[in-house]
């Protein structure tokens, strides 16, 4: 029976038709590795993903975690499922032999957890996030604390966290307020409150580390205001002892789990840190230890949120990805009606995959799942350029392609691939909106995503109103000059010279709004409407994305497969006709420097 979480054949499609992954193994790096140990790590993730992550996925959201006052409980196969991801050495897969990793390109990583995040995001958030944390710390860390703590959490042994919001501060993170005091043996105590800690509390692991930003106070006892005074910190549920295990409490409480639409398998904490509850080596604050240069804790930060903003998008794209699959499995399985032409009552009922809006709904969410994981798995190969290409320039391109492409491989899928889950659930039907059904759990534990590491008008202003300028507007013209060579391939075939027409009207009416709104001469005005800029902007790359599927799709009607290249031409032709064409009413708006909801005051709501 074929998979509900991920289709294995579109997984081998991106990487090795499409990215040309294989490839790689010319770089040193990635030397050992060939298509067979790659597809041998995608078989482990499937298989451990399919037997232990999804069988408890419905159950973990029926019974999520619950504080005591002492202890979080949870049902114990989380514990089992995450068990077996660390003996399959998959929180080290991306690292180096050294580090007892598999070094493998962080591609095929990230394809491999696919498979987790599509058969339970509740559970895969607790290797997520100590996988995030534990590359942070390899880039900004000493090498004590890549001996004390990364080592740890790549066995298993430790998980770790992002403490960064606060309760008065939300998403603005210039107005955080946990202090840390510098201590006369360099460690520093932490007292403040830490909101929406995703995995902050639990008994799965021997240690939590947190990272956690705070605010070094100067000489005057004061807090420096805004996001320059901000430090980041390691600070360990378990101070470590001379022999690097966990020893005394740290001052991390839990003061309560927060109680989540979805999402429901990780624990959401508010911590407290120095509240007065332990008092480790008899002294009130939670001990931590500085994390690269002092007042550099939010660059140091983003190492862990860009990666994070990569792999939320991800999520959004499996949550929507496996909900396709479910509605697809049903809608050829539920009878239901006649052809609209067909009045005998006595004649079979059709599989309601055979009602033309039943297969509208179906293409569309073939279109958003499989072209959000195309981008997804675009940018994960950006990173092995951006550390292994084989020349600067080729390195520089695909950093500059990584920054302006992380807001939409966050928002756009977290947008899109909600509504695949939206649309799998009226595929269903009043059944899907049951929950004997699972699509319904897709839906909610989906909604998270256009929310946490910052939301859709958070990506919308960091496009607007960094990405695009940045260096001149190099990374806007870096993307554009691969669209270009795109549209240049599309243009030989007259297949698609109607698409490639079509993409490069918006490529050019996009790169000429996006210089009017930033003409305007008011910077409110400009981005007054970012969320409509991030919107039109990744359905002009996901148009991309679905022409270079569409080039490898070409005349393959000898295929063995050849059904699934035709897919792909439809889910490509769906794209131009259906959502491409969304975006020139919005660049309409966009050019007019419309100011109707910037202008609006509060007292007229």
């Amino acid at each position: 029976m074929s998979s509900k979480i991920l289709s294995r054949r579109d997984l081998d499609f991106l990487l090795y038709e499409w990215l040309n992954v294989e490839s790689l193994n010319q770089r040193p790096r990635f030397a050992e590795h060939s298509r067979e140990t790659f597809s041998a790590a995608l078989d482990t993730c499937e298989q451990i993903a399919t037997d232990l992550f999804a069988t408890h996925n419905k159950k973990s959201d029926q019974n999520e975690p619950h504080f005591d006052g002492e202890k979080v409980h949870m049902i114990p196969e989380v514990k089992t499922a995450l068990n077996a991801f660390r003996d399959a050495g998959l929180l080290a897969a991306g690292q180096d032999f050294d580090f007892g990793g598999m070094q493998l390109p962080c591609v095929v990583e990230k394809a491999g957890f696919a498979y987790f995040k599509g058969a339970n995001v509740g559970t895969a958030s607790y290797p997520f996030l100590t996988i995030g944390n534990a590359n942070t710390l390899l880039k900004c860390g000493t090498p004590e604390q890549i001996e004390l703590y990364v080592k740890p959490m790549l066995e298993g042994r430790f998980f770790g966290t992002m403490c960064l919001s606060e309760p008065q501060a939300g998403s603005s993170l210039s107005d955080i307020v946990t202090r840390a005091e510098p201590q006369a043996d360099g460690s520093f105590r932490l007292t403040g409150n830490k909101m929406w800690i995703s995995a902050g509390e639990h008994e799965l692991s021997e240690n939590i580390v947190h990272l956690v930003l705070a605010k070094v106070p100067d000489e005057n006892g004061k807090l420096i205001p805004g996001v320059k005074g901000i430090s980041l910190f390691i600070v360990p549920k378990f101070v470590l002892d001379e022999q690097g295990n966990p020893g005394e409490r740290n001052d991390v409480v839990l003061a309560g789990l927060n109680h989540k639409m979805g999402y429901r398998g990780t624990t959401n904490c508010l911590l407290n840190f120095g509240e007065g509850k332990f008092k480790p080596q008899g002294k009130a604050g939670a001990i931590g230890f500085l994390v690269g240069t002092l007042h550099r804790g939010l660059a140091n930060m983003f190492h862990m949120m860009n990666e994070a903003r990569i792999g939320v998008g991800l999520g959004a794209v499996m949550l929507g990805y496996t909900g396709y699959l479910h509605a697809l499995d049903y809608a050829r399985n539920r009878p239901q009606g006649r052809a609209p032409l067909n009045k005998d009552p006595a004649a079979p009922q059709l599989p309601i995959i055979q009602h033309t809006d039943v297969k509208r709904m179906l293409l569309a969410q073939k279109s958003y799942v499989e072209g959000g994981l195309a981008l997804t798995l675009y940018c994960a190969r950006l990173v092995d350029e951006e550390r292994t290409g084989t020349t600067a320039e080729a390195r520089k391109n695909a950093s500059l392609l990584l920054e302006i492409l992380t807001p939409i491989a966050k928002s756009w899928p977290s947008q899109w691939c909600l509504e695949a889950n939206n649309l799998a659930i009226q595929v269903h039907g009043g059944y899907g909106y049951t929950r004997e059904y699972n699509v319904e759990q897709f839906y909610r534990d989906n909604r998270l995503n256009p929310i946490h590491e910052g939301t859709h008008g958070i990506q919308g202003l960091d496009l607007l109103g960094r990405k695009v300028v940045m260096q001149d507007g190099a990374a806007l013209e870096a993307l554009g000059t691969e669209i270009h060579k795109t549209l240049l391939k599309a243009a030989a075939h007259p297949e698609l010279a109607v698409y490639d027409k079509a993409l490069a009207r918006v490529l050019q009416r996009l790169a000429q709004v996006t210089q009017q709104l930033h003409a305007c001469g008011d910077t409110n005005k400009t981005l007054a409407n970012a969320s409509a800029y991030l919107e039109a902007f990744g359905h002009t790359v996901l148009a991309w994305i679905w022409l270079e599927q569409a080039l490898l799709s070409l005349h393959k009607e000898d295929a063995h497969d050849a059904d699934f290249y035709a897919g792909k031409l439809q889910a490509c032709k769906y794209f131009f006709q259906w959502e491409l064409p969304k975006v020139h009413p919005q660049l309409d708006l966009l050019a007019s420097i419309d100011t109707t909801t910037y202008d609006m005051q509060d007292n007229w709501f």
